[in-house]
């Protein structure tokens, strides 16, 4: 496993990089074990994390969440064991999640419903 993890790089920051790049906005954010990307998770709407892995081959990832330590294998569908990635290890305030906060729509949670 552990050539698919690299624990030296950092994350790419402390949102989701398409999201940002799209003006669009998330649920939870996830940290890509082998290059630092971040990206949102499946319960968001547009599944940056998912489509990281689906581009790259990047198959384990981490949450990026406050308090949150597990990592997530693709390729088995199952989580997995990792070791301490390089900081900062969750985003930080003021950033939220769902965030941003400045781009959270009111209806965030009917258009979630609605997506499945």
């Amino acid at each position: 496993m552990s050539e698919f993890i690299d624990v030296t790089v950092p994350p790419s920051g402390h949102t989701c990089v398409e999201c940002d790049d799209t003006g669009s906005w998330w649920v939870h954010l996830r940290r890509c074990a082998e290059c630092g990307h971040v990206g949102c998770c499946d319960d968001s709407l547009n599944r940056h994390a998912t489509a990281h892995w689906r581009e790259t081959g990047h198959r384990i990832i981490q949450s990026f969440e406050p308090g949150e330590d597990w990592f997530w294998d693709y390729e088995t569908e199952d989580y997995a064991e990792g070791p301490v990635l390089a900081p900062p290890h969750s985003y930080s305030p003021p950033q939220t999640a769902p965030g941003p906060a400045s781009r959270l729509p009111i209806d965030w949670q009917r258009q979630l419903a609605a997506r499945r």
